[in-house]
């Protein structure tokens, strides 16, 4: 990141061959989806004709559902949305896809790695604009949701990459009210919701007991968030700065070396899908912990290895996956990776956040090692 990094002050717009038909939106906020259904009536739906739609949706919802569209990646409702609940079809109100099998992969689209069970996606050839592709769309209303790849992590290893114009959500607390209660069972089992609670009543303690929070330093915080950020069980990620003494410090004073602080990875992830450990085993893989200050071409305190443990069991787990590590004979030289209490920690700039998905191709010196 010093002289080695070019900064693109422009955010390049990651745009797939699969969208050579934008929608732009044109209002300066996104519009929410309208159901022209009412829940629970799927047997009984009958698709409303092209002048009701029309009416009844905004542009973009109509451009994308009924004439194929795709709308900017990034510049999207749900792209980039975590709040537990399901996406029904904006058209028919019928359930497509959980929050529990939404992923970030990176598009700038909404995507996820199966429907909601019992859920059928229609599936059919797609040999527009010179590509052989799998279109998704609707059963009922048969609105065009997106485009179905085999690139997808597992356990199903599919990338369901689908437009938020075609959706809407429903929160978990909101779903049995909307008529989507038998589909709360995913939700208890994760925690979200008490068993046999009715509506409106998500427990908050029970989501907040889900997340753990865990800070890394590893280099330059581009890369290792782009590893980080892709890893099954981690909901989000933040870069910023911390350890050090320096109040409310910027990217220039931290790059100076002078503030002490790191620069460094703020992770949430659930427990239940990836423990501390499991997420340590990622961070020693992803950067070189036998550099002092140093990662590379990015040299300095910091782009120390470090891991700033939230609790006394984070730091008992710390200490133990270290020795690990450096028992192991996969590095050569002795760990130099710092444990100690997380303090302040300080989100950076904005254009820092996912700067490897606004700029593809951008300064990356990490790799996820064997």
């Amino acid at each position: 990141m010093q002289s080695t990094r070019i900064i693109v002050v422009a955010a390049a717009v990651l745009l797939t061959v699969a969208a050579v038909a934008l929608v732009r939106n044109t209002g300066s906020k996104p519009q929410a989806a309208i159901s022209t259904n009412e829940p629970g009536s799927m047997n009984n739906f009958k698709k409303p004709d092209r002048d009701e739609l029309q009416k009844k949706l905004s542009p973009e919802q109509f451009a994308v559902t009924q004439q194929c569209g795709t709308e900017p990646p990034f510049q999207n409702a749900f792209w980039n949305n975590h709040e537990p609940g399901i996406y029904v079809d904006v058209v028919s109100g019928e359930p497509l896809f959980s929050s529990l099998d939404k992923f970030d992969s990176g598009t700038g689209w909404p995507s996820f790695t199966q429907p909601v069970a019992g859920t059928q996606i229609v599936e059919k050839r797609d040999g527009s604009h010179g590509m052989v592709r799998i279109e998704a769309r609707s059963k009922q209303a048969d609105s065009h949701l997106g485009h179905v790849f085999d690139d997808g992590p597992g356990p199903t290893g599919m990338r369901y990459c689908i437009n938020s114009a075609s959706l809407r959500f429903i929160p978990v607390d909101k779903m049995e009210a909307e008529g989507f209660g038998a589909l709360l069972a995913p939700f208890v089992k994760a925690g979200l919701v008490k068993q046999g609670a009715g509506s409106g009543s998500t427990d908050k303690a029970a989501a907040t007991a889900k997340s753990e929070t865990a800070i890394l330093a590893g280099g330059c915080f581009w890369g290792m968030e782009e590893i980080l950020r892709k890893i099954p069980g981690v909901l989000e990620t933040t870069v910023g700065y911390t350890g050090g003494t320096v109040p409310n410090p910027n990217y220039h004073l931290v790059c100076t070396g002078m503030t002490g602080h790191a620069e460094a990875i703020q992770i949430e992830f659930d427990p239940a899908k990836l423990t501390y450990e499991q997420l340590l085993g990622y961070f020693f893989r992803m950067h070189d912990p036998t550099t002092l200050n140093r990662q590379h071409n990015d040299a300095g305190t910091q782009y120390r290895s470090a891991i700033f443990y939230t609790s006394d069991e984070q730091k008992q787990v710390a200490e133990r996956v270290k020795a690990q590590v450096d028992k192991s004979g996969k590095w050569k030289r002795p760990i130099v990776t710092e444990i100690t209490k997380a303090s302040q920690f300080y989100s950076a700039e904005d254009y820092h956040q996912k700067y490897l998905v606004k700029n593809p191709g951008g300064y990356n010196c990490h790799v996820l090692r064997d």
